[in-house]
């Protein structure tokens, strides 16, 4: 069972990513008592039963957002498992409507890699995006970016990190890893070797690992990423919001008061970080209560060329969430090339937001 108050306080970063404004979402917040499995005034009641509104209402994109926000952070129980079970057949509804979204199930020794993918074409491969969230988001929750991409000349995968929604992988020390697995299975369909990873949170750290190994990855964007500090600064371990230390210790199936231990290891050191060379684009948030700050400095100080954005902000800068999307798809669109125009009105459109009054746009 989660702390309520945590639950609240962290679930406004994804509401606000999901397009949900707070008129919307205080009166819902307001109306949950307790963390107990799908009674009334409960988390995932509360979110499920407006989910269930909006199916009827024929809305299935903004049920899927509703169930999404009933199961997180993580699947602890027969509420949540229908709550994650209601939010992928809503998106799926959602995405008859768009053919050019489809599904790709990429089945490994360890497990299920499940993705929503478009663009993937043999007879004309473009360079590929994947998208990732972090801990707690589920490929649900960016997957509706892929109608964008073709535009912007990308095919494009979206998928969870292992233990996340339907990736049933033990998140491990090599769950980087799945990257590459992912290229594999779409080699035949998208130019992999161009391939950038737009991977949000924990995500971010692994992605940055598996480019030490894989070549056809040529650029990582990411946001509050764990690198170093997190892992090892036991000191800030101890004041991690105990809403991450749940959900790590759920995914890596060990309990919580042996999960910083288990992951210890898992920093990147100096030197590989040093050793990128590709382009590094990243957003900090200055008042993170998750990731030390120290590990941001990490990456200006190793990474050549790092590309860095600062919030004055939480963990996932939910007051900085349009500037945070256009940054990082701009990022992308840099490391890419091309598209000038496109580059050209998405730099203006964050300056205007960056810099004249937009912030919470």
């Amino acid at each position: 069972m989660n702390d309520i108050a945590e639950l609240k306080n962290f679930v406004v970063a994804h509401t606000r990513s999901q397009g949900l404004p707070p008129a919307h979402y205080d009166p819902l917040l307001s109306r949950i008592e307790d963390d107990e499995n799908g009674t009334p005034g409960s988390w995932v009641h509360e979110w499920s039963a407006e989910g269930a509104r909006l199916e009827a209402e024929g809305k299935p994109l903004d049920a899927s957002v509703h169930y999404n926000m009933a199961r997180f952070p993580f699947v602890d129980g027969s509420a949540r498992q229908e709550a994650l079970e209601r939010c992928t057949a809503s998106f799926d509804t959602w995405r008859s409507d768009f053919p050019a979204v489809e599904r790709l199930d990429i089945d490994l020794a360890g497990g299920r890699i499940r993705c929503w993918t478009a663009g993937l074409d043999a007879s004309d491969p473009k360079p590929l995006l994947v998208m990732t969230g972090g801990i707690v988001s589920v490929k649900e929750q960016w997957a509706p970016v892929l109608l964008q991409l073709g535009a912007l000349g990308f095919a494009g995968v979206v998928t969870e990190m292992p233990g996340v929604g339907e990736n049933s992988l033990l998140y491990g020390a090599d769950s980087w890893q799945m990257f590459s697995a992912v290229l594999d299975a779409v080699g035949d369909r998208a130019d992999t070797s161009r391939t950038y990873a737009l991977a949000l949170s924990f995500s971010g750290h692994l992605a940055l690992r598996a480019a030490l190994y894989d070549s056809r990855i040529s650029g990582v964007v990411g946001a509050g990423a764990p690198l170093r500090d997190f892992f090892t600064d036991t000191a800030w371990q101890r004041k991690v919001p105990r809403i991450t230390t749940d959900t790590l210790a759920h995914l890596t199936r060990s309990k919580p008061d042996e999960v910083y231990g288990l992951i210890g290891d898992w920093a990147l050191t100096p030197e590989e970080l040093a050793a990128l060379r590709i382009p590094v684009a990243h957003v900090t948030s200055l008042r993170d209560e998750i990731i030390p700050p120290g590990d941001a400095r990490l990456l200006r100080e190793r990474v050549r060329g790092v590309r860095l954005l600062a919030h004055d902000d939480v963990h996932g800068s939910p007051l900085h969430f349009a500037q945070t999307r256009l940054w990082t798809l701009l990022s992308v669109l840099r490391m890419r090339g091309g598209f000038g125009d496109q580059r050209v009105a998405l730099t203006r459109e964050f300056a205007r937001l960056r810099y004249g009054g937009g912030n919470r746009a």
